[in-house]
């Protein structure tokens, strides 16, 4: 085995020495390039083929290649340029992190000659790394009583960077945070920095960190009430246990060091047996009860502390408010036990003393009486009442005495006297005003309105007497147009107010008592009149001439439709709805031809004028106003249709209508045929009359003469023959002088020769008999008296009956000789029928005598019953009373005459 040895240890030693050969060679063909990190892909690194000393054609033909080493390959060769350029980004920070010098090794192989050579390739550090920290926000909590210099360390921070790129320090220098002075919470509470790191490339990059410094709280506060004074107002019945306030108080501190307590820190015995303080809340309530007449007022000093010691004080002040618990108190001072009747008004009766213990309004008392009594309490002094006399003798008074708490609290006291009344109140009006609305055109003495005053005194004290005060209204004296009734006050008007001349009435109306002496008030009262439609629309144009005419408008006959003719203008003197007015076409010759407005008034053609339409054109515009009810006014217009003035003036002439004019002239005719008429008829009657008291007249002197003839009934007259005698109508006139007691009959034509008896009621027949004649016996009581209307009845029918066939056939021929439009068949129809009425009524006027002479015995109360056959009814009748049977008479006749008439004017009239 010892042989062995020494040749092993020769192998070695040659293998050895190869290796060192190798190695010897490589580090002679070892090829160094430096480059910066963070170059793009196929940067340029190095001219391989020129350190490996070949042509660049001889790359590629040699097998030049870069043999592998791990498995990212960060460099390639470029066969084009033949130069070593980057394969992709190289981040020496990635690849060298914390090396002072980063290199990079790689081989390249030359296949043909089987040969390695070496390449270092060193990465350069460039500054693109900033400066960071591991956390991007600190907390540092201080406290607030740390003294000032005082250091905290801060964390440091990092740049992957190397050289002057990353951050700059010796290592004896760490980054702190000095307090340079004294922290106040209360101040504030936290502080926000920012800390940067920098680095010493180019350019300089920074990265910073936020940092935040709480300061932490530190008991060096006092605690601080939100107000130094605290008031409440409370009422005196709250019930023991109720908050009245809450006093607050605050430390800046916090947490424990803010935790405050409540105590008084100074009351006295009367408020701590009624106030208690929550020491935790600051509650103050009530543990007593309230009297606001025992304090109405409380002041107290609470106070709060800390844990740590410090206190603050504040004032408490409670205001007891006075609640209305007592009821006055009244007391009678002084009380007359009775009071004359001739004591003047306001004796004092009593003296009464009223207080109540409550305060202000409560405290405040109000005396009266209850009911309605006629006394009053007048205060005198202080709270000090007198009772004096109004009104009624002997009353019980009570007096109530009442404050103005909520709710009221009274007292009552009862008084017993005798008092009498004087005139110490004048009257008073109820209201302070009256008015009254009166619509125009009242009625006389129509009640406008009522005014009532009242007297608080009694019996004659109390009347009152209303009056109205002097004045003047338009020039005339109010008391022409208004009265008032002295008892009950009302109004009355003494005319007929017209809204368009008088529109209000102001009256001052007075009031007197009977007192002694007498008081007065008045009243002011305002009389309105309300306007009624008692206007009709007047027309202003066209206007209405003074000479009967009419205004002539001009329409062209090339007028188109719609062509403004003229205007009609009115006025209405009322006012509101019952002046407006409205216009209407009311009439027209030619209908559709023109319009009017409904409230212009504006006539406008509503068509175009043709050759046919008539030259004057006749409109009758109707003007109504919107009261109730309307009221309307007509105006006529004349339009003539022409082109020119000048031919409107040629045929002026011609406009005026014949007919209007024959009806205008037939109509004055009428007027003066019909007063001419009237005058005959009246003279007539004035004869007729004359006539009649003339013999009236001497009919009175027969009567007064002491001879004169005793009357005796016609019916009492019978003839030789026993027939009744008077069947026909005889006229008798009996004459008498002064100087003879005899009568002298004078009988006309015919004559009777016939002796006539008188037929008694024991039916003895004796002669016909005159005072003082021998052939009559003077003890006969039945005297003929002969009747001196037998020929006036006879002779007045006639005479009336062809003094109206005159005057009517008069008038037949005076109307037609006016107009010529009557024709001659008229003038026959007037005088056929007074012919007419001639014949019927000649047959029937002894009838009608006797029936007229039968009507007045009956209105004259008279028991004869009359006859038919003969006139001596009517003698009958003119024995009871000639006025009566004259009026009957002429009352039939003239009906007769005025029916005749009035045919002949109404025939004449329609046709």
């Amino acid at each position: 085995m010892i042989p062995e040895r020494p040749h092993r240890d020769c192998k070695d030693l040659v293998l050895l020495g190869i290796l060192l050969g190798i190695l010897w060679e490589t580090r002679c063909t070892q090829i160094r390039y430096s480059v910066p990190e963070e170059l793009e892909k196929g940067s340029r690194v190095g001219d391989i083929s020129k350190h490996l000393g070949l042509e660049p054609r001889e790359l590629a033909e040699r097998g030049v290649r870069i043999v592998p080493r791990g498995r990212t390959q960060l460099f390639a060769l470029n066969p084009r340029s033949c130069s070593l350029v980057t394969a992709g980004r190289i981040d020496r920070e990635e690849l060298c992190m914390g090396a002072i010098k980063c290199q990079l090794n790689l081989d390249i192989l030359i296949e043909d000659k089987v040969k390695i050579y070496g390449v270092e390739v060193e990465v350069r550090d460039i500054n693109d790394n900033a400066p960071y920290f591991r956390e991007s926000e600190l907390e540092i909590k201080i406290s607030e009583n740390a003294a000032t210099d005082m250091r905290f360390p801060l964390p440091h921070a990092w740049d992957p960077d190397i050289g002057k790129n990353s951050l700059q320090t010796d290592g004896s220098k760490y980054p702190e945070l000095v307090l340079e002075r004294a922290l106040d919470r209360e101040e504030k509470a936290a502080h926000h920095l920012v800390f940067t790191a920098s680095d010493g490339g180019d350019p300089v990059r920074t990265g910073t960190a936020r940092i935040r410094v709480m300061v932490l709280d530190a008991n060096d506060n006092a605690p601080a009430f939100a107000q130094p004074e605290y008031r409440a107002s409370v009422p005196e019945n709250l019930a023991v246990g109720t908050q009245l306030l809450v006093v607050n108080a605050t430390d800046p501190d916090e947490g424990v060091n803010a935790e405050v307590r409540y105590s008084f820190r100074y009351v006295d015995d009367k408020a701590a047996q009624v106030f208690k303080l929550d020491c935790n809340s600051g509650t103050i309530s009530t543990i007593g009860e309230l009297d606001h007449e025992e304090s109405g007022f409380y002041q107290m000093e609470v106070q709060a502390m800390d844990n740590a010691g410090y206190s603050a004080r504040a004032k408490v002040l409670i205001t007891v408010l006075d609640v209305n618990d007592n009821a006055p108190e009244v007391v009678l001072t002084s009380l007359a036990s009775s009071v004359p009747e001739n004591s003047p008004r306001g004796t004092l009766i009593a003296l009464l003393n009223v207080n109540d213990q409550d305060s202000e309004v409560n405290g405040q008392v109000i005396c009266f009486i209850q009911g309605n009594l006629p006394f009053k309490l007048e205060k005198s002094y202080g709270n000090y009442y007198s009772l004096v006399t109004d009104i009624v003798p002997s009353y019980n008074i009570t007096v109530t005495a009442t404050d103005r708490g909520t709710p009221p609290l009274s007292t009552e006291i009862h008084i017993l006297l005798n008092v009498a009344d004087t005139n110490d109140n004048p009257p008073v009006f109820l209201q302070a005003s009256y008015s009254a609305y009166i619509p125009e055109n009242n009625p006389r003495g129509a009640s406008l309105v009522s005014v009532t005053a009242h007297d608080p005194d009694c019996e004659e004290n109390a009347q009152i007497t209303y009056s109205l005060a002097e004045d003047t209204v338009q020039g005339a004296p109010l008391s022409s147009y208004v009265s008032i009734n002295s008892d009950s006050g009302v109004l009355y008007a003494l005319s007929s107010f017209d809204y368009e001349q008088l529109r209000d009435l102001q009256v001052k109306v007075m009031a007197w008592d009977n007192g002694h002496p007498p008081l007065s008030s008045n009243v002011s009262l305002s009389l309105f009149v309300l306007d009624q439609n008692d206007n009709a629309p007047e027309i202003l144009y066209p206007a209405h001439p003074t000479d009967g005419s009419t205004g002539v408008e001009l329409a062209p006959r090339s007028a188109e439709p719609g062509y403004l003719v003229t205007k009609v203008v009115a006025v209405d003197r009322d006012s509101g709805q019952n002046a407006w007015l409205s216009y209407h076409l009311l009439k027209a010759s030619e209908p559709g031809l023109f319009a009017v407005g409904l409230h212009t008034g504006e006539v406008r053609t509503a068509r175009a004028l043709l050759d046919r339409d008539a030259l004057k054109q006749s409109l009758v515009v109707a003007v109504q106003d919107h009261g109730q009810p309307p009221l309307s006014a007509t105006v006529t217009l004349t339009v003539a249709v022409a082109d020119s003035i000048p031919k409107v003036l040629a045929d002026l002439g011609s406009l005026e209508s014949p007919v209007n004019s024959e009806t205008s002239d037939l109509t004055l005719y009428l007027v003066v045929a019909v007063a001419a008429v009237s005058c005959v008829f009246l003279a007539f009657v004035i004869v007729l009359l004359e006539l009649r008291l003339r013999r009236w007249h001497k009919s009175r002197l027969l009567q007064a003469s002491e001879g004169g003839l005793t009357g005796a009934p016609a019916s009492h007259f019978v003839g030789v023959d026993g027939v009744q005698a008077f069947l026909q109508t005889y006229s008798h006139e009996v004459s008498l002088t002064s100087d003879s007691r005899k009568s002298h009959p004078i009988l006309p034509q015919p004559n009777y020769a016939d002796t006539l008896v008188s037929q008694e009621s024991g039916g003895k027949s004796e002669s016909l008999l005159l005072s003082g004649d021998s052939v009559f016996s003077k003890d006969s009581r039945a005297l003929i008296q002969v009747s001196l209307y037998q020929i006036f009845s006879s002779f007045l029918p006639s005479f009336l009956f062809f003094l109206s066939f005159f005057l009517s056939f008069f008038l037949s021929f005076f109307l037609l000789s006016l107009s010529l439009s009557l024709s001659l068949s008229f003038l026959f129809f007037l005088s056929f029928l007074s012919f007419l009425s001639f014949l019927v009524l000649s047959p029937t006027l002894e009838c009608s005598r006797t029936i007229i002479a039968h009507c007045s015995l009956k209105l004259l109360g008279s028991s004869n019953s009359p006859t038919f056959s003969s006139g001596v009814t009517e003698t009958t009748v003119a024995s009871h009373s000639p006025a009566i049977y004259l009026s009957i008479y002429l009352s039939v006749y003239l009906s007769i005459y005025l029916s005749i008439y009035l045919s002949i004017y109404l025939s004449i009239t329609f046709l």
